[in-house]
């Protein structure tokens, strides 16, 4: 696999600069990885698609206000984008500066708050908010919301609400599961009523969701850690699904990627881990046999994923299709509901 196989020029008008007018009432890009049929619906149509017996599996990470501007305590703006919580005064951490933070400087945030480099680890740093009992409330207070490098515009007192699911509930990303996104109360009931299952997992969207994949030989990309737990009850709703014949549609490559790490083994356990699962075509799906997603940016990891899911012909000519059709692209964009293909 060559980086260049997962490039696609896109139009930068079909960038989603802002999420639709209200949650389900974008389009949805239909992929059967079986017979490479593409069918255009609208997202609300995920209730019709789906049948009693089925599970749908949600990621409920919720995403924390990781971006800080701020500036060196010696002069010099700085950018802080936290990358994980450690602790409750310790954070890992993405520094943009003109000139490199040395160990031991001094950082201050918002205005508010001192922050002291502890050290480097690979890309990031690690750091320690100085009279800080509980970073989550700092970065409420203080901190933006992290809207990805191609939102070009500052975030809005939107943005806090609409790059959040309405089933978020654990703190620690600093990226939206986007697909999960689409979903309101009102759509998750219909699933219920619907005889479908909903069961929750957490896995915690890194920074390194949106870095760029640098090594032409995909065998030389080494993914981000990002943390996941994935409850037994949730292995049991998927057991007990499979039983009487129903599917697991993953609403989302985060949930993707957490239950085929947790499933790592041969056999789905619940547990808590990290996961540097890097999925290419030729992976054999242990657990997922649908996925909910996005569309996603050229030359990115999952890109790759979704490649490996629908087949990388019948994702290449989707992709071709939602440009001609004028689709939505990336986080506040339109989704793809993907049947995976044979294996």
């Amino acid at each position: 696999m060559r980086l260049d196989d997962f490039d696609y020029k896109l139009p930068q008008d079909l960038i989603a600069q802002f999420p639709p007018g209200e949650r389900g009432a974008s389009r949805l890009l239909h992929l059967d990885g079986r017979t490479g049929a593409l069918t255009d619906r609208q997202f609300r149509e995920i209730a019709d698609l789906v049948a009693p017996g089925d599970v749908v599996v949600l990621n409920d990470t919720r995403v924390i206000k990781a971006r800080l501007a701020g500036r060196k305590k010696t002069g010099g703006r700085v950018e802080v984008m936290v990358e994980r919580v450690l602790g409750r005064d310790e954070v890992l951490a993405q520094i943009g500066a003109n000139h490199p933070v040395r160990d031991g400087s001094v950082l201050v945030l918002a205005d508010a708050v001192e922050a002291t480099v502890l050290g480097r680890e690979r890309e990031f740093y690690r750091l320690r908010l100085e009279g800080c009992d509980d970073v989550f409330a700092l970065l409420e207070r203080h901190g933006a919301v992290p809207l990805p490098m191609y939102v070009a515009r500052p975030a809005g007192e939107d943005d806090a609400k609409r790059y959040q699911t309405v089933y978020a509930r654990d703190p620690g990303a600093v990226a939206a599961p986007t697909a999960g996104l689409h979903f309101d109360a009102a759509l998750l009931q219909a699933l219920r009523d619907r005889g479908v299952s909903l069961a929750f997992l957490t896995l915690h969207v890194g920074a390194g969701t949106f870095q760029p994949v640098r090594a032409q030989d995909l065998a030389q990309h080494e993914m981000h850690g990002e943390w996941y737990d994935v409850p037994q009850a949730t292995v049991d709703a998927i057991i007990r699904a499979r039983g009487s014949g129903g599917r697991v549609l993953a609403a989302g490559t985060t949930t993707l990627r957490a239950l085929e790490s947790a499933a790592a083994g041969g056999e789905l356990k619940g547990g808590r881990g990290e996961t540097r699962l890097f999925i290419l075509p030729g992976y054999r799906f242990r657990v997922v046999e649908r996925l909910l997603t996005n569309f996603h940016l050229p030359r990115s990891t999952l890109l790759m994923l979704v490649s490996a899911f629908g087949g990388m012909d019948n994702v290449r000519r989707a992709y071709r299709r939602a440009i001609e059709q004028r689709y939505r692209f990336y986080s506040y964009g339109d989704a793809m509901l993907i049947e995976r293909a044979g294996q």
